[in-house]
């Protein structure tokens, strides 16, 4: 009588349902498709840029933010006078470039600004674009240029 008590019960394993599963892979897949942001900037500015002969590739793009400097595109193809453009904003106050890299400082500590500036730009122009990136502790800077010519 005591055996009876003590014996094992067949062991059942219970699946796990999978029949809702392509509805849940199908879900999170519109899910991801509907909230990635994929954005590209409108740059309204022309930018040439100067020729180097060393230059440095960076790898992680995430960490870029570009600021352009040139002539302003206007929409019957004529040039006008040189802009700062951040972003998809032309920038008329300079020292609203303070501001904006600071906040971009906070969201992404390892920012690297990447000044791509017209060959034709005026410097003092350029360098008050410097002094407000400093003063906004953005201090990883990178000049963007094109490869030089291979001499024949």
């Amino acid at each position: 009588m005591a055996s009876q008590h003590f014996k094992k019960k067949a062991e059942t394993k219970q699946a796990i349902p999978t029949a809702s599963l392509p509805d849940i892979i199908f879900m999170l897949l519109i899910f991801f498709m509907v909230s990635t942001v994929l954005r590209e900037t409108t740059v309204q500015v022309r930018t040439l840029l100067p020729r180097a002969e060393a230059l440095t590739k960076i790898d992680q793009k995430r960490l870029l933010t570009y600021v352009y400097i040139g002539p302003h595109k206007k929409p019957d193809g004529r040039l006008g006078e040189t802009r700062v453009q951040i972003d998809d904003a032309l920038i008329d106050d300079l020292t609203l470039i303070r501001t904006i890299m600071y906040n971009k400082l906070l969201e992404q500590p390892k920012l690297i600004v990447s000044l791509r500036i017209d060959q034709d730009a005026k410097m003092k122009l350029v360098y008050d674009v410097q002094q407000e990136l400093r003063e906004a502790g953005t201090l990883r800077i990178n000049y963007s240029a094109r490869p030089e010519a291979p001499a024949s």
